[in-house]
């Protein structure tokens, strides 16, 4: 009876029905786009599904108009300076917003629901571009267009934000239960999204950085592909595929050499130099 209720009220919400009573128990700040889309984001963390579509919805009332004209006027994803994709706001923020309404959907089981707006998204949005704090922009078609088809094909893979961080979270998960193919699909997309990023910070270096926890923290891109590195070389030596592991170790050792893992425990230990001590227990293969 709950998730009657729950599915009922959401629906209504979406649709616009409960707009007064629920919207007037969320803040909406400035009204911006980019305002709206950023409590998105904190109410999806919160699981604040009722929050989502509250600022996710405000921001399609508010913006969509002048978000259609955007998507009309290109062919293309637009390229160039980052102030020339931030020109196209109300696309970029309207885009994120339909894909952060499609996460909370899925994330509340609402897979009907769920697929509409991801495909709302990858035909009315699909030139929209989202921000990264890390510094550069990803494309919430693209990444709707995997979510639907994760869906339709009824996987269970979850790339939750695409961020190099939930993927390699993910990967660890998946390398104490599940097979070196579950594994890679993981490891596989941190190297997709970020190994030129690592590659450029790999190149900046001549010693492990050591400054301060801060410091270390500022070359996440390298610190994460070579995490992925070795958790894919992990799954495949567990499997029996040693040939193919230490290929994977042997990338980490020599293109992201100075990546720093991060343990929960409180200290940063060295993914290469434990990828070389298994190379070396390897041996001839």
């Amino acid at each position: 009876m709950k998730r009657i209720i729950l599915v009922l009220c959401l629906c209504m919400l979406s649709m616009g029905w409960m707009s007064s009573p629920v919207a007037a128990a969320y803040n909406f700040g400035d009204f911006r786009s980019e305002t709206l889309t950023t409590k998105a984001w904190g109410a999806l963390a919160q699981s604040d599904i009722e929050g989502v579509l509250a600022y996710t919805n405000k921001c399609l009332e508010l913006y969509a108009g002048e978000a259609q004209k955007m998507q009309k006027e290109l062919t293309g994803y637009p390229q160039g300076p980052n102030e020339k994709i931030f020109s196209y706001w109300a696309l970029n923020d309207v885009a994120t917003s339909l894909f952060i309404q499609g996460e909370a959907y899925r994330k509340a089981n609402m897979i009907d629901e769920a697929k509409e707006v991801y495909k709302k998204l990858i035909n009315e949005y699909s030139y929209g571009q989202t921000w990264d704090t890390h510094g550069w922009f990803w494309k919430p078609a693209d990444a709707a267009k995997e979510k639907l088809a994760m869906l339709e094909s009824g996987s269970t893979v979850d790339f939750g934000d695409y961020s190099s961080s939930f993927l390699v979270g993910q990967a660890w998960k998946t390398l104490s239960s599940k097979g070196p193919e579950e594994v890679s699909i993981y490891t596989d997309k941190v190297l997709e999204l970020y190994e030129v990023q690592a590659k450029e910070m790999q190149k900046s270096l001549t010693e492990y950085p050591w400054e301060s926890n801060e410091k270390i923290f500022s070359y996440w891109a390298l610190n994460d592909v070579g995490t992925a590195l070795y958790i894919k070389g992990e799954a495949l030596k567990k499997a029996g595929k040693l040939t193919e592991a230490k290929e994977a170790y042997k990338k980490l050792v020599d293109e992201f050499f100075y990546a720093q893992c991060w343990d929960p425990q409180g200290w940063f230990w060295k993914p290469a130099e434990a990828a070389q001590q298994a190379i070396d227990d390897l041996g001839e293969i």
